[in-house]
């Protein structure tokens, strides 16, 4: 398959993360506070599938990982806000049956030889190192908000989601950078922003509601 076609795969998927986190900028400027819309996390869904196709065309475990540990987060969430039953049924057969789809043709019919991902014949072994550091830092930041959501039973962003968001992502840029990534690169340069936003935003809210 050409360079272009996986690199539209994965500016596709970044478009539509970055498309949630400006829908989340926007509402939380407009609230003064950290807001999390439904459709944060039904962009999460489509961006993710895409992001894991491009992670598998790029030969790059450290992407595919992370997309593959944070799917049902998404999923939980959507549930949480009683979102995921009113959804029509077109949805739901995408954000299920898709994955399967595609883990399937990976395992039964896909031509990636795994031992060369671990073994860093393809990347030097500390890059790989970073990649998978990075993602799962990356990654926490959505177990962490998971676990704050099942406490509260309410799906929202709380302050340590975005710091564990910046780290994550200024290592993820790095691995970008020595991977001459684009996609990486631009995704993670931006975010990069929207998370110091929020983190000052979710800061002052905290401030606000101590007594």
């Amino acid at each position: 398959m050409s360079n272009w076609i996986i690199f539209s795969i994965g500016f596709v998927a970044q478009l539509l993360f970055s498309a949630r986190l400006i829908m989340q900028w926007f509402l939380s400027e407009k609230a003064k506070k950290v807001e999390t819309p439904v459709v944060f996390w039904k962009l999460s869904l489509l961006a993710s599938v895409l992001l894991f196709t491009y992670g598998y065309l790029r030969e790059d475990l450290a992407i595919m990982m992370g997309q593959f540990l944070i799917y049902g987060v998404y999923w939980r969430n959507l549930d949480i806000q009683g979102e995921w039953k009113n959804r029509n049924i077109f949805f739901k057969a995408f954000v299920v049956v898709l994955p399967i789809l595609i883990l399937t043709y990976i395992l039964f019919f896909g031509k990636l030889n795994w031992g060369d991902l671990v073994k860093g014949e393809h990347l030097a072994p500390w890059l790989i190192a970073l990649g998978i550091f990075g993602q799962l830092v990356y990654t926490a930041r959505f177990f962490y908000q998971w676990y704050y959501a099942e406490k509260t039973q309410e799906s929202c962003l709380p302050q340590g989601f975005w710091v564990l968001s910046l780290i994550g992502s200024s290592l993820l840029l790095t691995y970008g950078i020595f991977r001459y990534d684009p996609v990486l690169i631009s995704a993670h340069f931006f975010g990069g922003l929207i998370y110091m936003r929020d983190i000052y935003l979710s800061r002052n809210t905290e401030v606000e509601v101590k007594p």
